[in-house]
């Protein structure tokens, strides 16, 4: 079973980046960010465990991780407004969950000899990923340091302030180094980060698309 669902593991974790990226367009905005967006997170750790099983301390680690997950989502529940700390904690684990899963999938990319429609999936996980470590980053700082993004939307759900959605937004439109210019970053802190998304972005396209595409075409098989 679990040999099945590793082979598997490129196509499940897309799927999961799949349902946070574009989850708020099939549910309410209220449900989708108090109820359906954290389920979306468990699930997408969950794929994200299996990607990195191979490694025995880092698997788990996230499998601890997992579990402090689903303690901050159980409270959410419960009290319908979790404090400051445990969303910036929360902020802080996914960040370091999403920089650790890139870094392992870019790997197995990048070590992978041969190039099949799986390692393809692989290859956009990790541009994904590299959106949502993004968005955390932006998030910690707009946590620790409010109105450091101007432009951004706020959305009022029993009393408490959501700018996920537009974080999320900003972040990829960074990465994809589109920068439409409705959302700019304000202090030093988060036009940094800005600029860190844009390289992360652009390094990923031409060195590590380059590389894998390359080898698909250097495989006789596909010619």
């Amino acid at each position: 079973m679990y040999n099945k669902l590793y082979q598997y593991r490129f196509e499940l974790f897309i799927l999961s980046l799949c349902l946070i990226l574009f989850g708020s367009l099939l549910f309410h905005i209220g449900n989708y960010e108090t109820r359906i967006l954290p389920v979306f997170f468990i699930f997408n750790i969950l794929t994200g465990i299996l990607l990195i099983s191979k490694h025995k301390i880092l698997s788990r680690i996230f499998l601890f991780l997992l579990v402090y997950a689903l303690f901050i989502f159980i409270v959410s529940v419960i009290y319908n407004k979790p404090s400051r700390d445990y969303l910036f904690t929360r902020i802080i684990v996914y960040l370091i969950f999403y920089t650790t899963v890139t870094i392992t999938l870019i790997k197995q990319i990048w070590d992978s000899k041969i190039v099949d429609k799986s390692v393809f999936l692989g290859l956009m996980s990790g541009y994904i990923s590299l959106g949502l470590i993004a968005f955390f980053m932006f998030l910690a700082i707009e946590s620790s340091f409010p109105n450091s993004f101007d432009g951004l939307s706020n959305i009022i759900i029993n009393g408490a302030s959501f700018k996920n959605e537009s974080l999320l937004y900003y972040s990829f439109i960074t990465l994809l180094t589109i920068g439409y210019g409705e959302i700019t970053p304000l202090t030093a802190m988060a036009q940094k980060a800005s600029i860190l998304t844009g390289l992360m972005g652009q390094f990923y396209i031409v060195i590590v698309t380059a590389v894998v595409i390359g080898k698909y075409i250097s495989n006789p098989k596909n010619s």
